[in-house]
């Protein structure tokens, strides 16, 4: 077996094995990630400390194993050290010091490396490809529109400090402060922290909620648009390469009568 192909059973992309590999691959992110939850029980038991403490050794060496067989594998061995999910996958590994070292446990930022296995999920996922295949075609429109997004951004900021300053001087008594709100109301959040309380800060208000749900609506439209479009750019080439193989297997066919056989020598 070429190493080629043992990428692509550890992705999961491999036609005999790949999708096995995947759901067991898969089912033991999901359960770490489960008995991350499980360990913070208070008054759990102490054959459950010690089980789950077995199942992430075992799930911290499984990791390790198949860091060091894509590094193996791998045609550019530093290429996927250096690239995005070489590090994931090197992060997803670092919670291996918490058992060899066990007084590191108290380190927070390794015990939260724990969750970037999470991650991997994403690895190597058909849904996550075409999202990025649409991201890159509609990155321009997202530009412009986070670009214009900013800017009524910060007029919303600095216009909600004009009005409700002297009105709430405690509430409103700067412009980030002011940003703070426009935030929240863009995203239609409303955490009822700060709310205007004057005539003119309540119309702008009212201007600046309608300004955010277009917001959130512009770019889930463009993104959603350059999905649609990628999916129907797949079946089409999908369905070109399956009648272009059954044109060319009916050509073959068509032609095998017109071989000339050898002729023996005499």
């Amino acid at each position: 077996m070429r190493r080629e192909e043992y990428i692509q059973i550890l992705d999961g992309t491999h036609p005999d094995h790949g999708r096995g590999v995947a759901l067991v691959h898969q089912g033991l992110i999901v359960l770490s990630g489960l008995a991350i939850s499980l360990e913070t029980i208070p008054d759990l038991p102490g054959w459950a400390h010690t089980a789950l403490f077995a199942f992430e050794a075992f799930v911290v060496a499984t990791f390790v194993v198949e860091y060091l067989a894509r590094i193996i594998c791998a045609k550019r061995p530093f290429r996927y050290i250096f690239s995005f999910w070489g590090i994931i996958d090197l992060l997803a590994c670092l919670p291996a010091l918490l058992i060899v070292q066990q007084q590191w446990a108290a380190i927070r930022s390794l015990r939260l490396l724990r969750l970037i296995r999470l991650l991997k999920l994403l690895h190597a996922n058909r849904a996550l490809i075409r999202l990025e295949q649409a991201l890159a075609k509609s990155r321009g429109e997202l530009l412009v529109f986070s670009f214009l997004a900013a800017i009524i951004l910060y007029i919303a900021g600095v216009g909600i400090f004009i009005f409700e300053n002297e009105a709430q001087p405690e509430v409103f008594s700067s412009i980030p402060k002011g940003l703070w709100w426009a935030i929240v109301s863009f995203t239609t959040v409303g955490y009822g922290d700060m709310y205007p309380i004057t005539p003119e800060g309540r119309f702008f208000t009212t201007v600046i909620l309608f300004l955010g749900l277009g917001v959130i609506a512009v770019p889930t439209a463009i993104i959603t648009t350059a999905l649609i479009n990628t999916d129907l750019k797949e079946t089409i080439e999908r369905e070109v390469e399956e009648e272009v193989g059954e044109i060319e297997r009916e050509v073959r066919k068509d032609l095998a009568p017109f071989k000339r056989k050898p002729t023996r020598r005499s």
